[in-house]
């Protein structure tokens, strides 16, 4: 009969021993191999008329091995779905195994396998916090507003082909080729191509352009035209070479302007207003620019929302003293995967990887304590609300809505991201309520300045 004995290895780590009799797993063998003489199909013989001794003889041994490491698995996935130990992934086999499978001496069999037990924990970081957490508000002025209007009148806007390069904003399509100082291009030399808007190029080459038709050419050496970042950008976006090599620094590039473009904006008027918010009835710039920080309000509070659940989730990982067994964590990401990984390889994801798992366990936990819970309606409501967002508000009514959504739905990467989404915006909702999270109101600026609170806590 067969047995299953745990013994430890260290905390948190123990070791299972599967004891597999030849009673357990003969008649399966012995099952499994007149079935293989069934769908025999050998030269010489009719199928199913092969002769018992050489279907032994000639899968016998492989039949033989299959049916006691299947009798194995099937008791080890017993005892998990019976004892319901509380494991990491799944068990590992031990190397330390070294078994025979002689289909002629059938034996007793022992396999070890080695399982890494989730902790006990408590959270005590949310009733121990010190001081105040900020739910950053970012303010919009003026500026920001204009420069969002300009960025959708551009995006809106039409490109133009005037006959020369006039603007700091034209756009020049140009081919870089390495030449000598005259110009002349080796045989076989590749060009490479870039478009960016003139104010962006390097200065003196804006100057040597200005003015220019497509068709113009003209030669400069890297270092001379740029130094610094300028030439670095110049070398890697442009030029697309090692922004580091003195040698590409040096080198001499052919410039053939290509193309000129001209992006015409798009004026502020009724037929813009209907285009970018239809349905609304924007009549006038003022309620535009209006219409516009609402919308812009909205993302404001969703980067507040993602810097605060930043926040939560590395105050509640690194105030949260939870126990891992390390070594079975780190054979698991070395073996357990589809390739094996180098013992370099787990050194370094190992990090992230401990980062992420110490806040799976906390948000499970957490997502048990407070009962949250997700609806499918809620995660179609959330779908919806997605696809409106990319389609705009006229898709509401669209008779095609609904369909889409539940196309959405059937998909299971996209059902399972939603629903994960919302459970954890759920969750850390709670987890805010139950702290000191106050407001507070801040420029752009000095918000993109605010260190990640990754490296807040990480150098704690």
């Amino acid at each position: 009969m067969s047995t299953i004995t745990r013994e430890p290895i260290a905390k948190l780590h123990e070791k299972l021993v599967v004891k597999v009799s030849k009673e357990d797993y003969m008649p399966s063998f012995e099952k499994n191999l007149k079935q293989y003489g069934k769908q025999a199909n050998l030269p010489g013989f009719r199928k199913g008329n092969v002769p018992a001794g050489m279907v032994r003889k000639m899968f016998g041994q492989s039949v033989f091995t299959d049916a006691v490491i299947q009798k194995a698995n099937e008791q080890l996935q017993s005892y998990l779905n019976t004892e319901k130990p509380a494991i990491f992934a799944q068990p590992l086999p031990l190397d330390e195994q070294s078994l025979n499978f002689d289909m002629n001496t059938p034996q007793d069999f022992e396999f070890s396998f080695e399982i890494g037990l989730k902790p006990e924990f408590d959270v005590k970081a949310i009733e121990a916090q010190s001081g105040k957490l900020n739910k950053y508000v970012i303010s919009i002025d003026d500026k920001m507003l204009d420069d969002e209007v300009e960025n959708i009148r551009k995006r809106a806007g039409k490109v133009e082909n005037p006959e020369t390069l006039e603007l700091d904003t034209d756009i020049v399509y140009a081919s870089y080729q390495v030449s000598d100082k005259d110009g002349n291009v080796a045989e076989g030399v590749e060009a490479t191509e870039d478009v960016v808007t003139l104010d962006k190029m390097p200065k003196k080459l804006q100057e040597q352009l200005k003015s220019a038709k497509a068709g113009t050419t003209l030669v400069f050496q890297a270092s001379e035209i740029a130094e610094g970042d300028e030439l670095k950008e110049l070398l890697k976006d442009a030029l697309k070479q090692d922004p580091e090599s003195k040698e590409a620094a040096d080198a001499f590039y052919k410039l053939t302007l290509t193309k000129v473009g001209r992006l015409e904006m798009r004026d502020l008027n009724d037929e813009f207003f209907e285009e970018v918010f239809p349905g609304q009835g924007i009549k006038d710039e003022a309620a535009f620019k209006a219409r516009i920080k609402e919308e812009m309000g909205k993302e404001i509070s969703r980067i507040g929302n993602d810097r605060l659940q930043n926040e939560l989730f590395e105050l509640l990982v690194h105030g949260t003293d939870i126990e891992l067994p390390e070594v079975f964590l780190k054979a698991w990401l070395k073996k357990g995967q589809e390739q094996v990984k180098s013992d370099e390889e787990v050194e370094k994801e190992w990090p992230s990887f401990e980062h992420q798992l110490r806040w799976t366990l906390i948000s499970d936990k957490l997502v048990n304590e407070y009962k949250v819970e997700v609806s499918l309606d809620e995660v179609k409501e959330e779908m919806k609300n997605r696809v409106m967002a990319y389609f705009g508000n006229t898709a509401a009514d669209a008779p095609w809505l609904d369909e889409y959504v539940d196309k959405m739905i059937n998909d299971e990467n996209t059902l399972n991201e939603t629903y994960r989404r919302l459970m954890m915006d759920k969750l850390f909702g709670e987890i805010a309520n139950k702290m000191n999270v106050v407001e507070k109101e801040i420029g752009l600026e000095d918000f993109q300045k605010l260190p990640s609170a990754h490296e807040v806590h990480h150098n704690h």
